[in-house]
């Protein structure tokens, strides 16, 4: 299975460009921290290289600036190509499938034109997606609370 989750920031505006029988391209590289912390007690960032097709691109490139979070889910997808001095260059690619904004509107970005509507949902690929930008659980009842004593194991 060839499946990619990713969550990371847009480190620059997605480059919008129309590809083959008019399908609506996104190319843009998100900054996603890894889990593991380095010596210096700091987490390593991974540029990650991505790109999306048709409605998915267009919400992205639509909503989107740099800064601004996301979580994805996609593919990986590699690639090569004759470069003009005629080596064999390589690339590697995430094809986004679907993904979902994360954080509040402007986070990152101080003229990002984040949909501010609570709720709205948004279809990439015939995949909806909900934006929920408060929080959905706090109407869901009293906090409880677990000791370690509590769990099996």
């Amino acid at each position: 299975m060839n499946k990619v989750f990713l969550t990371g920031r847009f480190t620059r505006d997605p480059e919008s460009r129309m590809g083959s029988n008019s399908l609506e391209v996104s190319r843009f590289s998100l900054a996603c921290q890894n889990d593991f912390m380095t010596r210096n007690g700091e987490r390593d960032v991974e540029f990650v290289n991505c790109v999306a097709f048709g409605k998915t691109a267009q919400t992205i490139n639509k909503f989107c600036k740099k800064g601004q979070q996301i979580c994805a889910t996609g593919r990986i997808k590699n690639n090569s190509y004759d470069a003009q001095d005629g080596s064999k260059r390589y690339t590697t690619d995430i094809v986004i499938d679907q993904f979902e904004f994360l954080g509040a509107k402007g986070v990152g970005s101080s003229d990002a034109s984040y949909p501010s509507d609570a709720g709205q949902s948004y279809v990439t690929n015939n995949i909806e997606t909900t934006d929920v930008t408060e929080d959905p659980y706090k109407d869901f009842g009293e906090e409880v609370n677990i000791s370690s004593d509590d769990l099996p194991f």
